[in-house]
This record gives C-alpha cells, sequence and structure tokens, in this order.
C-alpha cells in the first residue's frame, strides 16, 4: 500500500462540475450559488462526491455535499448506480430509526445537469476514520486515541448496526429486496456471483474467488433467520465522528435486505483487512479494536440476536471485498496504471487471508 499509486478516482473536470452545479441549483433555488465546490482527495472509486456551499439569503442548509453516479465510459466499480435507491435508503433510515444521518435536500435523476444522476445533502462537520493510510496506521486520530476512547467509538459504532437492523421496517423496504428466486440470503450470494461474472468478462478469472464461492456452499447456514434493512456497506470508515460518538452514518448505495450477519460480518472483516495489512507492514496496529468476539458479545447484548454462522460470515465479506478489490485491479490495467500478473489471485490485496478463510485457519491464526 505504500509503494503503489492510488488508482485514479475520477475523469471528470471539477471546474466544469463547478459551472454545472451553478446552473442547477439556481433552478431548484433561485438566486443560489454553489460556492467553494472542492472533490474531496479523500473521494471513492465508486459514486463521487462533491462538496460545496450554498450562497443564497435563506438557504437549506449552507455547507453541502453532493453524490454522483458514477462516469459510466471510466470503467465504473459496480456494473450500474441507483442513486434514487440509495436516497429512498437514507430518507427511510432517517425517518424510522434514530440512526444520525445527514439531511438529505434534493434527488436529481435526469443525468443532463452534471452527466449523471445525484443528490444533494447536508454536510455533517467531525472526522472519518481514514482508509488511506488506514486508521489502523500510526499517525492519525483513532490510532492515537486511548483505549478508553476506542471503546467508546466500538461501542458506538455496533450500537448503529443494532438500531438499524431493530428500528429499520422491512415492510417499507421491498424496494431494497434483491432480484432472483430463495431467501434473502441465496439472492445476496447470488447478486455478487452476478458481479464476479461482469468483473471478469473477457479478463482472467480468479480461482481463489471460484473457491470462495465453493467454500460458502459448504458452511451455508441451515437457518439465515429473517432478514433486516443492511446497511450494506458497515465500517467505521463511513461514519463522521463528533469525538468519540458518530453523528452521521454515510454510504448508503449497498443497502440490501439479508440476514444481521452480513453486515456483521462486513463490519467485522473489514477492519482485519486493515489490522491484516498493518501487522504486514510491522506495525501493531488496532489488534484489540473490533475485534470479532466483542463485536458479536456487544451485539448479542444490545439486540438479544446471538450472531451465528460468522465463519461463512466473515468469509462472505472476505469474498465481496475480493470482487470489489479485483475490478479495482483491472481498472488501474485499464488505465494502464497496472498490469496483469501471471497469478490473477495476486491482484486481490487480501488474497492471503481470503485464502486462509477458505482453508479454515484464518481465526485460529488471529485469535
Amino acid at each position: 500500500m505504500t509503494t503503489k499509486p492510488r488508482p485514479r478516482t475520477s475523469t471528470r473536470d471539477p471546474e466544469d462540475l463547478a459551472r454545472r452545479l451553478t446552473v442547477w441549483l439556481d433552478l431548484r433555488l433561485p438566486g443560489a450559488k454553489a460556492t467553494g465546490v472542492t472533490v474531496p482527495a479523500s473521494n471513492g472509486m465508486s459514486s463521487e462526491t462533491l462538496l460545496f456551499e450554498i450562497e443564497h439569503p435563506e438557504p437549506p442548509v449552507r455547507a453541502c455535499a453532493l453524490r454522483l453516479a458514477a462516469d459510466p465510459s471510466a470503467y465504473t466499480v459496480f456494473p450500474s448506480y441507483d442513486l434514487t435507491r440509495q436516497y429512498r435508503t437514507m430518507r427511510l433510515v432517517a425517518d424510522r430509526t434514530d440512526l444520525p444521518l445527514p439531511r438529505v435536500l434534493w434527488l436529481e435523476e435526469d443525468p443532463g445537469p452534471l452527466g449523471a444522476p445525484f443528490f444533494v445533502m447536508e454536510r455533517v462537520e467531525g472526522r472519518v476514520p481514514p482508509d488511506v493510510m488506514p486508521y489502523t496506521y500510526e499517525g492519525n486520530w483513532l490510532h492515537a486515541a486511548t483505549d478508553t476512547e476506542r471503546e467508546h467509538l466500538e461501542a458506538a459504532s455496533v450500537g448503529l448496526l443494532a438500531r438499524l437492523h431493530d428500528q429499520a421496517p422491512v415492510s417499507e423496504a421491498d424496494f431494497l429486496a434483491l432480484p432472483g428466486d430463495g431467501d434473502a440470503l441465496h439472492r445476496h450470494v447470488e447478486s455478487q456471483r452476478r458481479y464476479y461474472d461482469w468483473v471478469v468478462d473477457g479478463l482472467a478469472r480468479s480461482p481463489l474467488i471460484e473457491a470462495a464461492f465453493d467454500r460458502l456452499a459448504d458452511l451455508w447456514p441451515r437457518e439465515p433467520g429473517t432478514p433486516v434493512l443492511n446497511w450494506g456497506d458497515a465500517r467505521i470508515g463511513n461514519v463522521v465522528y463528533d469525538g468519540f460518538d458518530p453523528v452521521a452514518v454515510l454510504d448508503w448505495e449497498m443497502a440490501a435486505l439479508a440476514p444481521r450477519e452480513v453486515d456483521l460480518g462486513w463490519a467485522v472483516y473489514l477492519h482485519r483487512f486493515f489490522q491484516d495489512l498493518t501487522a504486514a507492514s510491522g506495525q501493531p496496529g488496532l489488534p484489540a479494536f473490533l475485534r470479532r468476539d466483542r463485536v458479536e458479545a456487544r451485539y448479542a447484548r444490545l439486540t438479544g440476536h446471538i450472531p451465528r454462522d460468522m465463519e461463512f460470515y466473515t468469509l462472505y465479506a472476505a469474498l465481496r471485498h475480493a470482487i470489489v478489490m479485483l475490478r479495482i485491479a483491472y481498472r488501474q490495467v485499464h488505465f494502464g496504471e497496472a498490469s496483469v500478473p501471471a497469478d490473477p489471485d495476486t491482484l486481490i490485496l487480501h488474497h492471503g487471508s481470503l485464502r486462509a478463510l477458505v482453508q479454515g485457519r484464518y481465526w485460529d491464526a488471529v485469535r
């Protein structure tokens, strides 16, 4: 991670976006201007973010963030970007739970104004655990915190999942049901198979990812349980904190109906992904933070639901992440930033831990 160039995150012209945004904003709020338009350095590789302020005598809010669907001509990370679905999810969670979400202001489904659909929301001030370099590395606010402060943040963050799963009404979230046959878990996994097939279409396939799918079949839960509204990208890097308290839950593009453990497995493994990278670099990282046993026990206390089949769900999280990593690697190849090695599995940054999970020896090594 310290030597490879960071993959490009956009092919769009920020100045052109700023001009077009001002034109659009004036139609929504006559006389308003978009000022201070910036593209954050931490912009992701799926939907893009613009930050700006509304200049107007009576703005609904002053500081805004705009989520823009990926440029379809720029070798996107995902096959499609349904901003309406994300907007509806945020409105539902904000209205029907006590989770802190940014106020969503406008949805624009017409791709004309900015080249793709987008929505505008309030920008919440605070700090976010960094991804680059990860918060498990030295030199950032979360790593520098005390054990007590990190435990407070961990408890509050697991609490977000517990409250989301307990409070969000599934009866009002039919639009998040994934297509296909069978129960919610089968549909979720099959959606990932389709995503993988899309990623490798015309390119080298990954024997490791395919072995992980086979291993999932061996570990399949006997009773997946009643589906709940899953956040989808449930990790602390998608939360804004005031001190060590959550004040905004972000990035709902992967929300879906699924068993509770899909979110829990993702939260546990995505931390392990960063921790493993840090340990491999020779730093201790944060081995006591967001431990699987602690997350499971805390969630059980808060909800009364004892997480089960977590070997399946953490493997599934690592598999899902591997498909994303493979697509990002092939995107770098597309832009001339990398080349395809003899073993395509090595394009997956966490191929070692994924292989250990497939072989059933990962968790014994980290406990």
